[in-house]
């Protein structure tokens, strides 16, 4: 039987993915710290932080996993309608801080967020190590939409997304897929399977197949000037 293990200082290293609990779903380990390294360590293995504000560090690698392979994501006709007719207006890396803070706020008929102080400042200093990037949706000069998450390597680990306009994070979903398209990226992790998700084309895949996954990946490049900061034109 798998045992939950604590992280008692920064050297503590992350157990295996595989030893994971069942219930509750890949919860693999308490406490640690929120540092750049440690996060970045987590990533590069498949693991993710996710915890409400009372509770101490947790750390999970569920089974199965969300995951988009780039050129399989399901962009509706009604959307690319939509998106079109709308004339809305997509960045890169331009307001990040501004879409961590939209994710955080408190979602209808959810009691909090688990996007506390201490995430956004670790994911800042995420992005300001040039590993964190957002997708930015703008109508005119408001922000109605966005996402953000991190790289490793030829890997996006998508961690939320907010909108303030109707199908606006299923825009800022579509610009972002496109730009890892065309960046050579070969994995989008999405954690944990939602109907969101799956009406965009997201799919299962087991955690030991999900590993072998990040393995693969991790180590790659995306092509040069990818998270430069830019606006984004996208053919619909």
């Amino acid at each position: 039987m798998n045992t939950l293990s604590f992280l008692k200082d920064a050297s503590d290293p992350f157990p295996a993915p595989e030893l994971a609990l069942a219930e509750p779903n890949g919860l693999l380990a308490v406490g640690g710290d929120l540092h750049p390294q440690r996060l970045l360590s987590a990533y590069y293995q498949g693991i993710f932080p996710w915890f409400n504000h009372d509770d101490p560090i947790l750390w999970w690698s569920p089974d199965p996993r969300a995951i988009f392979l780039p050129g399989s994501v399901n962009v509706s006709r009604s959307l690319r309608k939509y998106m079109k007719k709308m004339g809305w207006r997509f960045t890169i890396n331009h307001s990040f801080a501004d879409v961590v803070a939209g994710c955080a706020m408190t979602r209808q008929q959810q009691p909090g967020t688990w996007i506390t102080g201490e995430m956004r400042l670790a994911y800042q200093q995420l992005h300001e190590l040039g590993r964190a990037h957002s997708i930015e949706v703008w109508q005119d000069e408001r922000l109605i939409g966005g996402l953000y998450g991190l790289d490793v390597g030829l890997i996006f680990c998508g961690e939320s997304m907010f909108h303030r306009a109707t199908n606006a994070s299923k825009a800022a979903f579509v610009v972002l897929h496109h730009h890892l398209l065309c960046h050579g990226y070969k994995l989008i992790d999405a954690q944990v399977m939602n109907p969101h998700l799956a009406s965009l084309g997201a799919r299962s895949l087991d955690r030991r197949s999900f590993i072998e996954l990040v393995h693969r990946f991790r180590d790659g490049q995306a092509l040069a000037g990818c998270w430069a900061p830019q606006e984004v034109t996208i053919a619909l």
